[in-house]
């Protein structure tokens, strides 16, 4: 299944790295991938992930290059095409990336942000609905 990944999901699982996101991010069932975007999120968050994870920072960056290894990166000239849809069926700015690269690759995004279900341009599924789905 094609899925495309928000930020907030690979912040749990670096946070949580033997969890369920984890695990689902992992799972052969699943073909996820990003908008580039993702990438400058992360950057910014970073010094937050490293204080709630508890972990060296060396050794989030190492699960972050493992998690990503699992992630394609989508440049944004191939979703380019859906950026204004997005933008108007986005609650928050910041999420638009994620939906433009949803409606360009016709697939549904996981995320565990709530505001993102209020729109109705694509399909988004929390991980314990994904973890359902999948099941």
């Amino acid at each position: 299944m094609l899925l495309v990944v928000d930020a907030n999901i690979v912040i749990a699982a670096v946070i949580a790295p033997s969890g369920i996101t984890d695990d689902l991010l992992f799972s052969p069932k699943l073909e996820c991938v990003a908008p580039e975007f993702i990438e400058n999120e992360l950057n910014k968050h970073f010094p937050e992930i490293v204080k709630k994870s508890k972990v060296l920072e060396k050794d989030i960056r190492l699960a972050l290059e493992l998690i990503f290894s699992r992630i394609e990166i989508i440049p944004s000239g191939e979703y380019e095409l859906w950026r204004e849809k997005a933008k108007g069926s986005s609650p928050d700015p910041n999420d638009s990336e994620y939906l433009a690269v949803a409606l360009a690759f016709n697939c549904p995004l996981w995320s565990n942000d709530k505001a993102l279900k209020s729109q109705s341009a694509v399909k988004v599924f929390s991980t314990s609905e994904l973890l359902q789905f999948l099941a």
